[in-house]
């Protein structure tokens, strides 16, 4: 094992707080492990580490991120998020195939996959936008979180304005989803997209009242002025005249 992940490690074994550890636990309905720290602190550790590994070769990071996953951890999943976007500058298309293993092996919870895919994926797609194509893919996935991680990874690049037709393509092909986790996730993407096209947004919403489930649609609307959220809540499974 790399003396750096030992040392990460001990780090985090010292940082340990029951409290935390315990009060963490309520934040998800599926079980995970974890140390028992806040998040500050491990992205403060996350940091100290980066600035000895980032001269490597990328697939010696990309190796190190690997380790980590297999953990289990959460907070050894968040350094991984970190370390991962870093590299931002140097990703390349090969990595897709990296990052969509590590989605469908390593992540189990919500806090993970967004992590991961709201800043790394999203800074991706940015670089390399024809692989929107393959998020689409993702949403037919059997994995809860492959096809959260189809939506959310377009969420930075929604609040940058961009993507919108790819927001409302995936927002489509995860309409009907009865996973809640999925749900909230397409509805926050619709969120984040509405800060630049809230008339798009709720001409969407309002086109799909019928089946839209109630937790993406409350996400989608959240930012929306007092007036169309509540039109959208009264109209909202109303059944739709033919």
């Amino acid at each position: 094992m790399d003396p750096v992940i030992v040392r990460i490690r001990q780090e985090l074994e010292s940082l340990a707080d029951e409290k935390t550890r315990t009060t963490s636990q309520r934040f998800f309905k599926e079980g995970i492990s974890c140390y028992g720290i806040k998040t500050p602190g491990v992205t403060a550790l996350a940091k100290k580490y980066w600035t000895e590994i980032q001269s490597r070769k990328k697939e010696e990071i990309f190796a190190l991120c690997e380790e980590l996953y297999r953990s289990r951890q959460l907070e050894e999943s968040f350094i991984v998020s970190t370390w991962a976007y870093a590299l931002s500058g140097r990703y390349e298309e090969k990595d897709l195939a990296v990052f969509r293993r590590w989605i469908d092996t390593y992540i189990t919870n919500w806090a993970s996959c967004d992590g991961f895919c709201n800043h790394t994926m999203g800074a991706f797609i940015e670089r390399y936008p024809r692989y929107t194509a393959e998020l689409k893919q993702w949403t037919q996935s059997k994995n809860r979180w492959m096809r959260r991680a189809a939506a959310v990874s377009l969420i930075v690049p929604a609040k940058h304005g961009t993507f919108l037709p790819e927001a409302i393509e995936i927002a489509d092909l995860l309409l009907a989803d009865s996973d809640d986790m999925v749900q909230k996730g397409y509805g926050w993407l619709l969120k984040e997209a509405s800060r630049h096209h809230q008339r798009e947004v709720f001409e969407y919403v309002m086109r799909n009242r019928g089946v839209m489930p109630r937790t993406a649609l409350r996400y989608a609307i959240e930012l929306m002025p007092k007036e169309l959220k509540e039109e959208a809540m009264k109209r909202a499974w109303t059944p739709i005249k033919k």
